[in-house]
Parts: C-alpha cells; structure tokens; sequence
C-alpha cells in the first residue's frame, strides 16, 4: 500500500500511509485507538474506497471497492466480534455461500467431510464439524473464523484483536496455528494491544499514529519501551508516575462503608461471597476468565438476580431486584462488552452520554438540547474524547473513544460507587493510562470503584485493595502494598 489518504467528514483518518506486507511473515499493525488501524484494514478489504494512493497485491495493481472482491483475491479477516452464524453447524459456517453441491442439493456427508478434514490438516483442530457453532467457546469460533478464510484459498489473513477474549491456554493454541500458517506462506497482520503477544508472535511491526506512518521496524530490533513511545508520541512519565500513586494514598484514613454484601450467591453463577467496599476504595476484582468477576459485579448492580444473602448501601439493607433500582442507589456499572451492553451505535456521543442522566430523571423530565450539548462538551473536555464534535456518531469512534463516552455517561449521574468491568479491554496505551488516571482521581474525590481486569499490572498499578476470585469463588484479600508482586496475585489465580 503506497500513499494511501482516506478522509471523513471532518477527519483525516489516513494521510500518506506506505503498508508493505511479505509471505511468510506476522507484521502486527500497532496504534493507539483512532490511529488510523481499522481504516487501513477497512481500505485494503475494500470496506472503504481510497481517496489516494494504490494498492499492489503479487506485484499487480487491485483496486477492491468490496470484500467480497478481496476474498476472491486472497485477502481475508476474521475480526474480534466473530462474524458468523451461529444458528448453523461448523460446517455451514465454513462453506457458507460456498456450499458443496451434488445433483442440485447440498451434499451434506461430502461438506462434512472436507469441514472436518480442513480443521485437522490445516488447524489441528478435532471436533464435531455437525455441531452448532453457538455451543462452540470463543476460541473454538475463532478457529471456525480462520479455517472459513482457508477455506477460500486466503494468501493474505487479517487478524483483528484474535486474543481479546481468549485465555492464555487458547492464546497459545491460536498462536501454533498462526505459526504453522506462517510457515505454509500465508501473510499474516496481527492487531493486538496485547504487547506480550506482539513480542512473541510477531516479525515485523508497523506503527501509526493519527493517521500517519510512524515507521516500520523488525520486531527484534525495536525494545518495548520504544514501541510504546511512537505508539503515544511522548515519553512515559504519566503513565510510570501512575505506578506507585495507589500505593501512596494506601495509608489514607478508611473511610465509612458504603456497600457491604454478606454470603451473595447465585447458583451456577458464583459462590456466597462476602465483601465490603468503603468510600474512595479501588478494590481490584482479579482471576483468571471464568472466575466470577463479572457475574459478581452483575449481582451488585442488579443485572442479575441472587439467591442468597443480602446487600448493604449505607449500612442499609437493599434489594437489587434491577439495574434501576442500583442505579438509585448511586451505583453505576460500565459493561465489559461495550459493543452489545454499552453503545448505541446509531446515536450521537452526546445521545449516549445523557442515556443515564435522562433514564434518571424519568421521561417526562426531557433535558433540553442546550444542555445536553453543555453537559457532552463538559465530558469530551475532561476525558478528552476525539473527535470532539459532540454530534458524531459514537460507531465513528475508536474503540477507546468509546470506552470514555460509557465512563461520561456514568459519570454524568454522579455515582457515589462505579463499577468498571475490563474498562481497558482492546484500547490502547495511551487511553488506558488516561482512564486509570481518571479512576484514581474520582477515587481521591471519595467515588468508590470496583475495578475488574484480567491485566494484573493493570490492578497492581490501579487498584488499593485486590480481591481475587477462582473457579467462581472469592478464594482471598488482600492490601496492594509494596510486598504484593504480580506472583504473588498469580499464585492466588492459579491456586497456589
């Protein structure tokens, strides 16, 4: 890709951009959120048309105006939120629109047959191929996703955020398929803000930076700390000052109760649990996938019902029959699917950021457009939100973009406890040291926060106090002093 310029109204999303890609290589494309990734991918499929420049592919001109042209040159992606059919079986997914055919029918015997042999010669990957890919885990999907673009002969395979909701087992799974692929030839672009796993699987990197080339670099030649340093264009003493900060305020006068939850349980969800959260508290919520993070925070927010015990706000007993009636209460609860449970994709930042505030109020009690317009500009300046035009709309933003519009939305209510399920799931460096700041600072004010990550750093260098959770159990608590080290929290997860 040479010179390739894409603008929106309003935004230069690609200036000037070069892109060269080998066979036989992972070359990871590397940005902050709004760095210009997804457009460059969304050009080369042909998502987007290109306003400048070229595109050679074997040494030959293309000009693709749709994916389904890419995919019959070779070029294919499987994105982060899978894009299959899961009311069909592995097989359909795999041969969908290219279905095996005998005498005007589908041959269903013949199509299963070459479904399951595709996954076990190209993916080593046994499973039945006549199951329903709806009761398939995430990785297995992702799999299914990888082995459709093989199918039609891919030479160039475009990963978006692969590892996103995959565990370490399953990473390291895809990670031998993408190595074997490598090897028969295939062009592989990997998209991850996972840096560990751009280290170990990549070749080659690629970094942009609003839109612009920053440069190309062989892997083994650009340290980390460099990479983070073109990824954000500044040195890291923000986010290296943001390290020690939860620690200092460690010795803080506690401060009164706010929630307090005594033997919670839901069954077949999570244990009866005990906990107690004081104002200005970051309490970490830490285990591995599974472990009953998010279905604890769900049942302090009412999403999801209990069975047993009881909830305590202000020393009260409470009720949590609904997300309304915790919303009352002064709690608000940021989704870690922002996609599906945060966003409405059609609205504007400012339609999504008052939601919550009108929801409050009730819909008789309309909040007029000044200020709502007042009240969105408030926020896009304190998280610095970009694009700053309060009517874009929020499907045009990036995914960290997006991330900040949920926090202002809450924020706007004035929670007295916010509950951030992975606030910094696939958003990049620079966004999550913004956001972790923005944390701590509510927290100074005297907000409660209940911080769920799966990055240990993250809630080494976030949170105050750390509860870990296995196997859907609270299993220990701790105080994140300067003898707690990311062992120590592994050891928890892991079970000894």
């Amino acid at each position: 890709m040479e010179g390739v310029t894409k603008e929106f109204p309003g935004v230069k999303a690609l200036s000037n951009v070069n892109f060269q890609l080998f066979s036989g290589e992972v070359h990871a494309l590397m940005g902050e959120n709004g760095a210009g990734k997804s457009t460059l991918i969304k050009v080369l499929t042909g998502v987007h048309s290109i306003d400048k420049g070229n595109v050679r592919f074997e040494d030959e001109p293309i000009h693709v105006t749709n994916p389904l042209e890419a995919q019959e040159l070779g070029i294919s992606t499987v994105y982060q939120e899978v894009n299959l059919c899961t009311n069909l079986s592995v097989a359909e997914n795999i041969f969908i629109g290219r279905e095996v055919m005998k005498k005007g029918r589908i041959d269903w015997n013949e199509m299963n047959r070459r479904a399951k042999e595709l996954l076990m010669t190209r993916l080593n990957l046994d499973i039945d191929v006549t199951q329903l890919l709806s009761s398939c885990s995430v990785a297995i999907q992702q799999m299914i996703a990888i082995a459709r673009a093989l199918n039609i002969s891919a030479k160039v395979l475009i990963l978006d955020e692969p590892t996103s909701s995959l565990d370490t087992d399953e990473v390291n799974k895809l990670f031998s398929v993408i190595r074997k692929l490598k090897e028969e030839g295939l062009a592989i672009v990997f998209i991850s803000h996972f840096l560990d796993q751009i280290y170990e699987i990549s070749d080659r990197i690629t970094v942009l930076r609003n839109g612009q080339l920053v440069g190309e670099y062989m892997t083994e030649d650009l340290p980390r700390i460099d990479l983070v340093s073109k990824m954000i264009g500044k040195e890291l003493d923000d986010l290296d000052a943001l390290t020690d900060r939860a620690k200092k305020t460690m010795n803080q006068e506690q401060q009164d109760v706010f929630l307090s939850a005594e033997n919670l349980s839901k069954q077949g969800h999570i244990e009866p649990f005990n906990l107690e959260l004081h104002r200005g508290d970051i309490l970490g919520l830490a285990g591995l996938l599974g472990s009953g993070r998010t279905e604890m925070v769900r049942l302090l927010f009412g999403a999801d019902k209990n069975d047993n015990g009881e909830v305590k706000i202000k020393g009260q007993k409470v009720q949590l029959n609904s997300p309304k009636h915790a919303i009352s209460y002064g709690v608000a609860f940021c989704s870690e699917n922002r996609k599906s449970e945060g966003i409405i994709p059609d609205l504007t930042i400012r339609e999504n950021m008052i939601l919550a505030m009108q929801g409050t109020q009730g819909l008789f009690k309309y909040i007029s457009r000044k200020r709502q317009i007042e009240i969105a500009n408030k926020y896009i300046k304190m998280l610095n939100i970009s694009p700053s035009n309060p009517e874009q709309l929020i499907k045009n933003l990036s995914g960290g973009n997006q991330q900040k519009v949920m926090l202002a939305r809450w924020l706007i209510t004035n929670p007295e406890l916010l509950i951030l399920d992975e606030p910094t799931r696939g958003i990049d460096v620079g966004a999550k040291g913004e956001i972790m700041n923005l944390v701590q600072s509510l927290s100074d004010e005297g907000m409660s926060v209940l911080f769920v990550s799966a990055e240990i750093e993250e809630i080494l260098r976030t949170c105050r106090k750390i509860a870990v959770l296995r196997d859907r159990k609270l299993v220990s608590k701790m105080e994140n002093n300067d003898q707690i080290t990311q062992q120590d929290l592994m050891k928890e997860m892991a079970g000894g």
